[in-house]
């Protein structure tokens, strides 16, 4: 019996693992580009010219962050990786969660498996929702979001470990001049940053893996009610969200529990709000948490349930009144096995750009930093003094890092780093 158990046991966790590792390969593509262009934007884009183009959360600054979402990655964590790159260099704090939304509602690769997995229907849902969505954020973000609690958090991005820290606008052409330089230096940041988030990405696909394997479907259903009209509409997309948070899914990774979902029953609107809240799941709140901080997180999580849940309803709504509420109910889940369609193709080619990235940043190029700069000795990252995170004395010089991390392993060896 004994024997039994633990080959049952040594079973459920192997379809686990692979449930959760087939759900990282779906999103991998989208989730190194999203980390690459964060580190592009951090290293390229002057402060002042984001300030000009996103600095409020006006019609035009909301609509510019729209449209560069709908062309960004669909990953939840690396479209929060970028939406804290636009903050931290200047653009205001509701239109980067603009951006944040329109990356993760608004872009084909996730209408596409909506259509494969749902119908298309929920495709159609997914982008009328996301601008009901940005609406409502644009409008109340300046309410529950101050600016007199988003600068502090823009201040604590600035002493956080944003690996490199050159301002190309400020020591002017270096980065026509020196390209190697400069794309060392994105490398250093979009490196940085998934690093930073590694955990909390293994964590949640692990997760999402395991509960997709070992919870039934009906359990997830249980928490829905059914049959009372409009109050059934509107506890389902106040509680699709909560099962977002504790199901780990993130983006495109999600439609195939909320396909899951609607095979049980729940509303239209309640699986609406569910895949609208691959943003608030439980790794990506403690991402938030040391980002901006808890005060900020709080009230940003908030607001994104009010918003999700509200455009669920909405969008249950309006297609209700337009009869485009499916009948079907598909039982569907994501693939197990490799397959040659685009997904791999992008991913072995998005596999060439993070190797690249890798070599970026463990060989940065040579060339001196220049005044009120220097080099983390530990990684190599050429950095802004005034902004580095961590320093040290030692042997009568002061080493400036990148990080905590770096500071730490040099005071451990620094004849291994900074000979004598």
């Amino acid at each position: 019996m004994t024997l039994v158990l633990a080959a049952s046991a040594v079973l459920w966790i192997g379809r686990g693992v692979r449930q959760g590792f087939f759900m990282f390969w779906e999103t991998l593509w989208p989730l190194v580009l999203g980390f690459a262009l964060s580190g592009a934007v951090q290293a390229f884009v002057p402060r002042r010219a984001m300030e000009r183009v996103l600095g409020d959360h006006r019609p035009a600054a909301v609509a510019r962050a729209s449209g560069l979402g709908m062309v960004s990655s669909s990953c939840s964590y690396a479209a929060t990786a970028m939406a804290k790159s636009l903050f931290q260099k200047g653009a205001d704090f509701v239109t980067s969660m603009v951006f944040m939304f329109a990356s993760t509602n608004l872009v084909i690769e996730l209408g596409i498996v909506l259509v494969v997995l749902m119908g298309w229907q929920f495709a159609a849902a997914e982008f009328v929702g996301g601008a009901i969505m940005i609406v409502l954020l644009a409008l109340a973000g300046g309410m529950v979001l101050p600016v007199r609690l988003t600068e502090p958090a823009r201040q604590r991005q600035a002493r956080g470990p944003a690996g490199s820290a050159h301002d190309y606008e400020a020591i002017g052409g270096v980065a026509l001049a020196q390209p190697r330089a400069a794309w060392s230096d994105a490398a250093g940041y979009a490196i940085a940053d998934l690093t930073m988030l590694r955990r909390e990405l293994v964590i949640g696909y692990a997760v999402a893996g395991f509960l997709t394997v070992l919870v039934p479907h009906g359990v997830w259903n249980a928490v829905f009610i059914h049959g009372h009209g409009l109050f059934t509409s509107l506890e389902n997309v106040v509680v699709g969200p909560f099962i977002a948070v504790i199901s780990f899914v993130c983006s495109v990774g999600n439609v195939p529990l909320a396909a899951a979902l609607w095979s049980g029953g729940i509303s239209f609107g309640g699986v609406v709000s569910f895949v609208f809240a691959d943003l608030i799941t439980l790794p990506l709140l403690l991402v938030y948490r040391k980002y901006y901080g808890t005060a900020l997180t709080v009230r940003l999580v908030a607001l994104f349930w009010v918003v999700m849940a509200g455009a669920g309803l909405l969008v249950e709504g309006l297609f209700t009144a337009l009869r485009l509420v499916p009948t079907v109910r598909p039982r569907t889940i994501v693939a197990t096995t490799f397959s040659w369609n685009y997904t791999t193709v992008l991913n072995i080619i998005l596999l060439g750009l993070f190797a690249l990235l890798v070599w970026l940043r463990r060989h940065p190029s040579p060339r001196p930093p220049g005044p009120g700069y220097d080099v983390d000795v530990v990684c190599g990252m050429q950095l802004r003094t005034a902004d580095a995170p961590a320093y040290l004395q030692h042997a009568g010089r002061t080493h400036f890092f990148c990080s905590d991390r770096c500071r730490d392993r040099f005071e451990v060896e620094p004849h291994r780093f900074a000979p004598t």
